[in-house]
This record gives structure tokens, C-alpha cells and sequence, in this order.
């Protein structure tokens, strides 16, 4: 315990404060409560990592309605899973997703080694917060969690200073959430924990009138709720551009590539890349001759977490093509296929023909 900052009530005083305040305003009827099976939240918390509840919701109803179980995702093609992931964002999660079903039907017999948390954070794209979740939340034995919500809660509470990503600040929050998580109630606990987070300990507006530790809060007391927690150190985002071929047969068909299964979209379907327009111009020369290029679009800027991306889209008018070859496909903006799309792809090829793969945009 010598991580740990004091703490601002006894665990049992904490435990009170937190559950009679869920049971009260916690969120009760999210549609991962009913039931609360592994499965279930373990979907629920890989779609929550990055993404708000309200996001959540449609994409998770839509996906459990296609993949019921275990069995039935492990078996589905990735591009399947990927197309129901379309607008999520950070689509790493959806491929590990696809990956982890795989690896508890080939090596746990169909089901997930809840009993152990080293089996569980060692699934692909879980980690010890999320395997922790999982266990306590479908199983109710004691984990412990620290998302996101929770370090935004502890740290503030505690005034803990610090970037919480740093490897000494983190420990000194685990310390935290370790001393204040109890042995009964954990299905309570744990969603008390990450609403009281999304609900009022929000990330710009506190809502530290409503709140059950407003008498303790050490950054509440100092008037800097909004210092808590320290950001993480800025660097300037570095800038790449690209061209996007929009090239259209004489069906309106639109040439799609897919991509490499791991980096930038990876495993999605998206349009042929290239440097500058003399690549794309050698690229239709080889490929694709005779092909006619349209004025290129007003370029637009898709911005990911480590670096902004400026795309021209060029379009283009096809005569023959030699060879489509392997990993292409033409695809028909009038009668999409249920594949997965990057972002701006999925928005360019939008704007084509009006159509719709009833998806929300992503965050």
C-alpha cells in the first residue's frame, strides 16, 4: 500500500456512498445487463473502450442480433464483423474481437477462463481493466477495474498528480481501486464505478453538486475538478496526404482494395492508395489503360489519434482493366455489400449514389 495516496474514507464508507447512490441514479436497463453473460459483456466493454454508451447501444443490439454467441462470431469471415463495426472507429477492436472468439473456441473449449484473470487479460484486445470487468460483472466474483471512468474518478477524488498513462501514476490508482473494491455487491460496484464516471464525474463538466463524495473530494475542495486528471503530455500531430483513386466502371462500380490485416484500417475494404498522382497515373497505365481522369475533388481531412491524414479523392472513368487481382473487388454504391469500410471510403462512396448501410457516423 505504500502507493497509495490517503485515502479519503474507510472502503466500507466508500462502498455505502457508491451503491446507495446507484441504486438510486445508476444506469439499471442497458441492454448488456439482460443477461449478463460473459459473452454478452465482453462485447459490450471492447465496443465501450473509446466509445460513449449511447454509441454503444444500436451497434451492440445489431451485432448480438447477428452474433449471438461465441460460436456464431468465431465462425463469421472477418469482413462480416468488420462491416457491423463500420463507424465504430478504432477497428483494431473489432479484429481482436473476431480473434479472441477464435481463441475460446480453439483453446477454452467454447468458454471464457473467467476463473482467471491472467487467462482473460491475455485474450486478444482485453487487458486486465476489461478482463476484470468482464469477470466481475457476469460472474460477480471480486475484480478489480480501472477504465478510464474509474481513473477519472480516483484521481480526482485523491488529487492524484500525474498523466494517469504514466507507469507510477497508474500504479498508485490500481493501489486505489484495489482498496476500495469489495467482496459482495461487484456487479453493482463495478457499474456504480463507470457510471459515476460517465455520469457526473464527466471528463469538461463535473457534476460535483450530485455527486456522493462531494464533502470529500480532495480536487473538489480545491476548486480544480477540471485540473484532474492531468493530461496526457501534447505533441503536434504530424501530417500525411494521400490520393484516393475513385475509379468507376461503366456500372457506376467502384474499385475497392483491401487492406493489409494489420495498420492504418486494417482488414478493411477501401480505395487504392498512392503517394502523389504520378503513382496513381503509373498504377492506371499498367492496370487499367486507356482509363480517364475527372478533375479531383476538394481534398478533406480525417484526423486518427497519432496523426491527421489529408485525402484527394481522384475520380476516374475505367475503359478495360487488365487484371482486378487479388484483394479487389467492385463494389456497387446502389447495392452495397455487407463488407467493412473505412470511414471515409464508406462517406466517399456515400456520395456517389444516395443509399445507406444504417450506421450512425463514427465517432
Amino acid at each position: 500500500m505504500t502507493d497509495m495516496p490517503p485515502a479519503i474514507l474507510p472502503p466500507g464508507s466508500f462502498q455505502q456512498r457508491l451503491l446507495g447512490w446507484f441504486d438510486e441514479h445508476g444506469r439499471h436497463d442497458l441492454p448488456w445487463q439482460h443477461e449478463r453473460s460473459p459473452y454478452r459483456v465482453w462485447v459490450s466493454e471492447v465496443m465501450l473502450q473509446q466509445t460513449q454508451v449511447t454509441t454503444v447501444i444500436l451497434y451492440f443490439e445489431r451485432f448480438m442480433a447477428r452474433f449471438p454467441d461465441v460460436a456464431s462470431l468465431a465462425a463469421a469471415d472477418q469482413d462480416e464483423v468488420l462491416h457491423l463495426w463500420t463507424g465504430l472507429g478504432y477497428y483494431a477492436r473489432g479484429r481482436n474481437l473476431h480473434k479472441a472468439a477464435r481463441v475460446v473456441i480453439e483453446a477454452h473449449g467454447g468458454e471464457f477462463p473467467v476463473h482467471s484473470l491472467d487467462e482473460m487479460a491475455a485474450l486478444p484486445g482485453i487487458g486486465r481493466s476489461t478482463a476484470g470487468a468482464i469477470i466481475a460483472q457476469s460472474t460477480g466474483w471480486r475484480a478489480v477495474i480501472l477504465d478510464g471512468n474509474v481513473k477519472r474518478v480516483l484521481t480526482r477524488l485523491h488529487a492524484v498528480e500525474g498523466w494517469p498513462g504514466r507507469p507510477a501514476v497508474e500504479r498508485r490508482l490500481w493501489t486505489l481501486a484495489e482498496y476500495y473494491t469489495p467482496d459482495e455487491r461487484l456487479v453493482d460496484f463495478t457499474q456504480a464505478m463507470m457510471d459515476l464516471g460517465a455520469t457526473l464525474c464527466r471528463r469538461g463538466t463535473p457534476d460535483c453538486g450530485r455527486c456522493p463524495f462531494e464533502d470529500v473530494c480532495v480536487a473538489h475542495a480545491r476548486g480544480e475538478e477540471k485540473r484532474f486528471p492531468e493530461s496526457k503530455p501534447k505533441k503536434a500531430l504530424p501530417s500525411r496526404t494521400t490520393i484516393m483513386l475513385l475509379l468507376r466502371d461503366r456500372e457506376g462500380r467502384v474499385l475497392l482494395e483491401q487492406r493489409p490485416s494489420h495498420g492504418l484500417w486494417g482488414g478493411l475494404w477501401s480505395l487504392p492508395q498512392f503517394d502523389d498522382i504520378q503513382a496513381l497515373q503509373a498504377w492506371l497505365d499498367a492496370r487499367a489503360p486507356g482509363s480517364e481522369l475527372e478533375p479531383a475533388w476538394t481534398a478533406f481531412t480525417h484526423v486518427f489519434s497519432h496523426f491527421r491524414l489529408e485525402i484527394t479523392p481522384q475520380p476516374a472513368r475505367i475503359c478495360r482493366l487488365d487484371s482486378v487481382g487479388e484483394a479487389r473487388y467492385w463494389y456497387d454504391p446502389s447495392d452495397p455489400a455487407s463488407i467493412g469500410l473505412a470511414a471515409p471510403v464508406k462517406a466517399l462512396l456515400a456520395s456517389l449514389t444516395p443509399f445507406a448501410l444504417t450506421t450512425t457516423a463514427e465517432p
